[in-house]
């Protein structure tokens, strides 16, 4: 089967119904089954036009058209860039509501053995949570979690070890998942960003300059393009990039 890159001219993680159906205008009687592939030659779907009538695409019968997801690396982060959790402390309460929000509308997460260690504080409940601390820890236990480490034998509830071929266990979760996967830890988004994985980075800039610590980018900062800015709360400004 022929990717659409091959037959259409389109690569990438996504495409508009309307751009397939224009690339395809003025040329022969279907029916078309074109099988979708990402930048890596991944195939993650087929579109499919069961009829076409005379030479466009507009009165297809039917069309399948099946995405992939998202990995999407984000932390908070101070204004020089570095991601100490314990010397930028908790975010505002605005802020972390939009995080509990996040979080439940995530597909799953992806973690490095360090930010996993960090984030399963949210596996047992505290006597001295609030309820906004319980609404977190609900929604982050209810998300599916993917571990990539070598040295842990096991890990917590909802969690699965990838200990070998992270990168074809990744490249997997993609292909046959859809919506919005978060990846967690600077070591672990330096490897999936050299892979060519990464979808979208979103950075949190808190009002603090730490002077150092562990950056946002553990290696080279890859060539990115600004794809929006918000504010999320008083004290917190998100800046989202794609790879350029």
């Amino acid at each position: 089967m022929a990717s659409a890159a091959g037959v259409a001219g389109f690569e990438g993680t996504g495409f508009r119904q309307q751009d397939l159906r224009d690339s395809l205008d003025n040329r022969s009687s279907g029916p078309w089954v074109i099988g979708y592939t990402d930048n890596n030659g991944a195939q993650i779907g087929t579109v499919s036009f069961l009829r076409n009538v005379g030479a466009s695409c507009s009165e297809e019968s039917e069309v399948e058209i099946f995405t992939m997801a998202k990995l999407v690396y984000g932390l908070n982060q101070s204004l020089d860039g570095y991601v100490d959790h314990t010397k930028l402390g908790p975010p505002v309460p605005a802020a972390f509501r939009h995080f509990i929000e996040l979080v439940r509308g995530l597909t799953g997460l992806i973690y490095g053995r360090s930010m996993y260690e960090i984030m399963r504080y949210w596996d047992e409940d505290l006597p001295d949570w609030d309820a906004e601390d319980r609404d977190f820890a609900v929604a982050w236990r209810s998300q599916p979690k993917w571990v990539v480490s070598h040295s842990l034998k096991s890990v917590g509830p909802n969690a699965t070890l990838v200990a070998d071929d992270f990168e074809k266990v990744i490249r997997r979760l993609k292909a046959e998942l859809a919506g919005e996967i978060q990846v967690g830890g600077p070591v672990l988004a330096q490897s999936l960003t050299e892979a060519g994985l990464i979808d979208e980075y979103r950075l949190y800039l808190r009002p603090v300059v730490l002077g150092g610590g562990k950056p946002f980018f553990a290696g080279p900062r890859p060539p990115l393009h600004l794809a929006a800015s918000d504010l999320i709360a008083d004290d917190l400004i998100r800046l989202t990039y794609v790879p350029a």
